[in-house]
């Protein structure tokens, strides 16, 4: 019989917002600065810098390696000025990134359980382990980890909030040292929100919780601050330092439902897609296997009406030409449905979908009681319904975030002890980032498309037989990959 536990009301997915001109949490000095990027044709230049102050910005950040500069200017003429420059392949605003909401608060999501009492978790049990039923698939119950369980010299870098590097699951398997923050005027890389730490337990945790991989070594490389606020530039600059840091996969919950159209004013994408596209591609050509979230809006990536439709109708824009949704279609990425405890033939109910996707990782949802009261009328409040142990359990801080303990749960000693119930695609992209660090630190000489196709063909065939735009490949598992794995002699 199933215990039941609360989920944390907190963000399960990261969604870069791509609404030009969106007001920067963290780093705008006043209404009139703005923040740009710009993307040049090939190196920068040498006379990059003076180029930038003529045109009237100021270099906030640069990335050489994919060559791309962060500008601030209160210029209105600065991008008219830059773009004379004839180095410079595309300059735009830069695009800003949030947390995104849970799948739940679409409908006036009400933290705690339906009647608002936190759910007590016996603080003394050694492990809960028959809680997670997203784990005991992915590993056929538990027999993965006699297999291989990942080693310390396998890197995942989660590209988050952080981490709580004194969680009692997590302490042999952060690596602190090596984390590093992009958010400014920030001096560590530990989790001040919460997402992170879960996402970061999903592929390494090692204790009441484990992860897919509870060998493997996670590190921080943080660019979202409590409150979810960061820019783009954040981001791409996370990933190119990862990749020198020589990590060996990428985990980015930061999939999700939002914009970026190829003509912004003019021909050819903007530049915060150049320098997201030059990134992700540059750490490929480091060795470096990427996974990232397909996002929680229940859409077809691929239908570009449904897309502007739903665009319209919940944030009043209207989008012509184009689009994408980014890291998700970004290519050589590997991109991940939520896939749910009940169900092979569909997915968790807010999971995007379309030929973007790979495989599926287990994401949890609300249960098939909710599943099935929703998608008869998704602006239903059926609130009531919910069964928060269908969600997946993993790491949470062990310290207050976010401005306070917001936790739906309690402890039978009174005491908090860092354990959450969450839900999304955020959570369905760790799994396969975890399934990704065990398969290297089984074939350390894999490339990314080696990995990317063992992670394909060990896949479990949810959904029709073959590929489908629902599961992709399958739902991905890493005992598939390690039973019928042969070792190099």
């Amino acid at each position: 019989m199933k215990k039941k536990f609360a989920a944390l009301s907190v963000s399960s997915v990261l969604s870069l917002s791509l609404l030009l001109g969106a007001p920067s949490i963290e780093t705008k000095a006043s209404p009139e600065l703005e923040h740009y990027v710009v993307a040049y044709k090939g190196k920068l230049p040498s006379n990059f810098s003076e180029k930038i102050e003529e045109a009237g910005g100021k270099v906030e950040r640069v990335i050489q390696e994919i060559g791309t500069v962060e500008v601030a200017s209160s210029d209105p003429s600065f991008l008219a000025n830059i773009k004379q420059d004839t180095n410079v392949h595309a300059a735009d605003r830069e695009l800003d990134a949030y947390l995104e909401t849970d799948p739940d608060e679409k409908i006036q999501f009400t933290p705690g359980t339906p009647n608002g009492a936190k759910v007590t978790l016996d603080s003394n049990a050694d492990s809960y382990w028959d809680q997670q039923w997203d784990m005991q698939r992915l590993t056929h119950n538990g027999d993965s980890y006699k297999l291989n369980k990942g080693n310390h010299d396998t890197v995942v870098a989660v590209i988050d909030t952080g981490i709580d590097f004194s969680h009692p699951d997590l302490k042999d398997n952060a690596d602190l040292a090596g984390s590093k923050t992009f958010v400014p005027r920030t001096t560590d890389a530990w989790d001040q929100n919460g997402h992170g730490t879960h996402v970061a337990g999903s592929i390494a945790a090692n204790g009441k919780v484990k992860g897919v991989g509870p060998g493997l070594t996670v590190r921080a490389y943080r660019v979202f601050g409590a409150t979810g606020g960061a820019q783009q530039s954040w981001i791409t600059d996370a990933i190119v330092s990862a990749a020198n840091d020589g990590v060996d996969v990428i985990n980015m919950s930061i999939g999700g439902w939002r914009w970026m159209a190829n003509n912004l004013g003019e021909k050819g994408d903007s530049a915060s897609m150049v320098a997201y596209h030059r990134a992700v591609q540059y750490a490929i050509q480091k060795g470096v296997t990427v996974v990232v979230s397909a996002g929680n809006d229940s859409r077809d990536l691929n239908n570009l009406h449904d897309m502007q439709t739903y665009w319209k109708e919940n944030y009043g824009w209207d989008i012509k030409g184009p689009s994408r949704v980014v890291p998700a279609q970004i290519p050589g990425v590997i991109t991940v449905s939520s896939s749910n405890e009940w169900s092979d033939e569909g997915i968790a109910f807010y999971s995007n979908y379309g030929n973007a996707i790979d495989v599926a990782g287990p994401g949890g949802d609300n249960g098939p009681l909710y599943d099935s009261l929703y998608r008869q009328n998704p602006k239903g409040d059926f609130l009531n319904k919910r069964d928060f142990t269908y969600r997946t359990l993993s790491t949470y801080p062990t310290y207050p975030v976010g401005g306070g303990n917001n936790a739906t749960t309690k402890f039978s000693d009174g005491k908090w002890h860092g354990y959450s119930y969450l839900h999304g695609t955020s959570m369905a992209a760790p799994k396969v980032a975890g399934v990704a660090g065990v398969i290297k630190a089984a074939h350390p000489e894999y490339s990314p498309a080696q990995v990317a196709a063992a992670i394909r063909q060990s896949a479990i065939d949810f959904g029709k037989v073959g590929f489908d735009p629902l599961y992709g490949h399958g739902e991905a598992n890493v005992y598939n990959f390690l039973s019928k794995d042969k070792p190099k002699k």
